[in-house]
């Protein structure tokens, strides 16, 4: 465990809240973590890789925030737990968790091995579970805390060469909705919610375990992930609403699966093959077992070699975090209208 602090220290008026990012290494988590740290939280970064965690902490602090670093795999509970106490040692408390951890294989079902499927549904649906519990034993006796569920549009709907990642993310779908329920029941302030996010711009492709014939990359369109960061950070605001969904993209597949399913089935099977690669070969062993970062010896950061065809805003994204303020000016704007023709019907 490393504590990085602010050079500062108590320089910005309040210190901000407590915040957990799991997965805090690269890729989304990483971009999370930053935009965090910009608002005057303080962010305790959990993941397998150093080189990435220790990059992170260093981004942290160059905005002005403070750090503290944690190796922990996700996907071991008790290891979960010690974290998240280290945190509460650190910080004395944890007011925002989020649950952003995963890993994948790009291949087959057929081609994936018993204990290959079995380890990304323990890093991406059991993380989740784990760390959710983890933060619920220091949120409950305050009454307080939010907890952010990383999703993805895979939650509803399931792609052709992602069977563990797709199954992994319907089962957090699922957990959650059982858990706000509950929390809903009892009264409880302690508040979750899930953002299911596009295809995003990050090192995971380069990363992963990929059995394909060429390069594992993102469906189109991408998006950066910083346009993840401000819905994950906004939905942390704001954790009385129970889903986000983030880009045009997503709207489209997740109104279109509840639509027409089957359509979209085959429009999966004659497409997604292709859409998911690139051509030349995949490089690297993959960071299913061990980190990338520890095996290549460097830190990949939150972006991915997609920067030139992705999307660094998302006016349905904007739409989503506005949509109150969006629906008062419309309110407001039908007001004025009816107003005025009331207004002419008058003169006459």
């Amino acid at each position: 465990m490393m504590r990085v602090r602010r050079p500062w220290e108590g320089a910005r008026p309040g210190r901000g809240r407590v915040v957990v990012v799991t997965g805090a290494s690269g890729g989304v988590g990483r971009a999370a973590a930053l935009a965090f740290a910009t608002r005057g939280d303080r962010v305790a970064l959990l993941a397998r890789g150093r080189e990435g965690l220790a990059g992170a902490a260093d981004e942290v602090q160059r905005a002005g925030g403070e750090a503290l670093v944690v190796s922990v795999d996700m996907a071991d509970a008790k290891a979960v737990d010690d974290a998240a106490q280290k945190v509460v040692d650190a910080f004395g408390r944890i007011d925002v968790w989020v649950n952003n951890a995963f890993a994948g294989i790009y291949a087959p079902f057929t081609e994936v091995t018993p204990d290959e499927f079995r380890r990304v549904t323990e890093v991406t649906y059991l993380g989740y579970v784990f760390g959710t519990r983890a933060a619920l034993h220091h949120m409950l006796p305050r009454d307080r805390g939010t907890i952010v569920q990383v999703g993805s549009a895979l939650a509803y709907r399931g792609i052709p060469l992602q069977s563990a990642y797709c199954g992994a993310k319907h089962a957090i779908q699922g957990f959650n909705e059982s858990l706000r329920c509950e929390l809903l029941r009892e009264g409880s302030r302690v508040r979750t919610t899930m953002v299911q996010l596009p295809a995003l711009n990050t090192p995971q492709f380069d990363w992963v375990l990929n059995r394909l014939p060429g390069r594992a990359r993102p469906v189109a369109p991408v998006y950066q992930p910083e346009v993840a960061a401000r819905a994950i950070v906004h939905a942390a605001g704001h954790g009385r609403r129970r889903e986000y969904w983030v880009g045009g993209s997503t709207v489209a597949t997740l109104m279109a699966n509840a639509v027409v399913p089957g359509l979209l089935d085959r429009y999966l099977a004659r497409t997604g093959f292709e859409a998911q690669q690139d051509e030349g070969e995949q490089t690297g062993p993959g960071n299913l077992w061990t980190p990338a970062d520890g095996a290549r010896g460097r830190d990949f950061g939150a972006h991915g070699r997609f920067d030139e065809e992705s999307h660094r805003g998302s006016s349905q994204e904007w739409l989503s975090r506005n949509r109150g303020r969006v629906g008062q000016a419309l309110t407001l704007g039908a007001g004025v209208l009816a107003a005025r023709r009331l207004t002419r019907l008058a003169r006459r």
